[in-house]
């Protein structure tokens, strides 16, 4: 018998993006009634541009995308043509905030000076593409120390330092809050909160945090059964003033597993009340809220199901 092919670990092609008058016939429940921005991170395939479209196929009032190709280190620019083509296709839909999630190779806290300078100057090519887009905020991740954690920490605040005064421009940089798997930088809200009190009191208006679900899980806050304590905690030692986007994820992994693995909302570890508290904090109903939940073979429909849960759960 022929051998069995492996399973294909890639993720399927986006779907192209339908015209932006296209009638929409995704139901993501009521976008009019959103108090926060809400919405998903969508695909770029085809140009930035087109991302507008995809959002406003899932009545997002919020959206998320990537720049440039996350995986690779290939940096690009984008020009007035790009950018203006982006921020009117924008104007064509229900959104009211923006961002962009940098590139998954970046690791300002490396202790390899040839890969901390290739980082750097990935990260700072990703505040330009922001700039040029009009985008609110890049959401990023702590890199890896590798060595010594003290070390680590110090690495990456230097060099966010060192990229926001080169790059100036209004994009709030948002750090993510991590699950903390081997080397990892900012899975607690010390950690996250040390790393932040080491920029210059000059770029502090630039920055704040991006909380996601999924990671704060795995790293060991439960929201879930604890919800009243985690955010007292993170109230008093990052503070709601910096917090300034959510990621909606919920797990596939356990509790203080460190292991970051989303899923659907209400169909993970987490569970969908934890989500249902979120969505009618008080704190949090002007925070930006994006899901970053597995999409499947059919993305509109999928983060329209998840968006429509979300709204009903509000």
């Amino acid at each position: 018998m022929p051998a069995k092919k492996a399973p294909s670990t890639r993720k399927p092609a986006s779907p192209p993006a339908p015209p932006l008058d296209a009638p929409i016939l995704v139901d993501a429940g009521d976008w009019s009634a959103d108090r926060g921005p809400l919405g998903a991170h969508v695909s770029v395939a085809g140009g930035t541009w087109e991302s507008a479209a995809r959002a406003r196929e899932i009545s997002a009032t919020a959206s998320q995308i990537f720049t440039k190709q996350a995986n690779r280190w290939l940096e690009r620019d984008i020009d007035a043509v790009e950018a203006e083509r982006y921020r009117a296709a924008m104007r064509e839909t229900q959104v009211r905030w923006t961002c962009a999630h940098d590139s998954y190779l970046i690791n300002l806290a490396s202790p390899d000076d040839a890969l901390r300078a290739k980082s750097q100057e990935s990260f700072r090519a990703e505040l330009r593409r922001c700039y040029a887009l009009g985008l609110d905020a890049l959401v990023s991740h702590p890199g890896n120390f590798m060595d010594d954690r003290a070390s680590g920490i110090a690495r990456n605040a230097d060099a966010i330092t060192e990229a926001l005064e080169a790059e100036p421009g209004p994009t709030r940089l948002l750090m993510e809050l991590t699950a903390g798997q081997g080397t990892v930088l900012g899975s607690t809200f010390e950690e996250m909160a040390d790393l932040l009190s080491r920029i210059p009191a000059t770029l502090q208006h630039r920055l704040g945090v991006c909380l996601d679900t999924a990671h704060i899980w795995a790293a060991g806050y439960d929201v879930a059964q604890d919800y009243d304590g985690v955010w007292a905690r993170f109230g008093d030692t990052v503070g709601f003033a910096r917090l300034g986007c959510l990621h909606l994820n919920d797990s596939k992994a356990k509790l203080g597993s460190h292991l970051d693995r989303h899923e659907l909302i209400g169909e993970g570890t987490i569970g969908s009340e934890a989500f249902g508290r979120i969505m009618r904090d008080e704190r949090l109903t002007a925070v930006p809220k994006i899901l970053e939940t597995p999409k499947g073979d059919a993305p509109a429909e999928t983060d329209g199901r998840m968006l429509k849960l979300l709204r009903s759960l509000a």
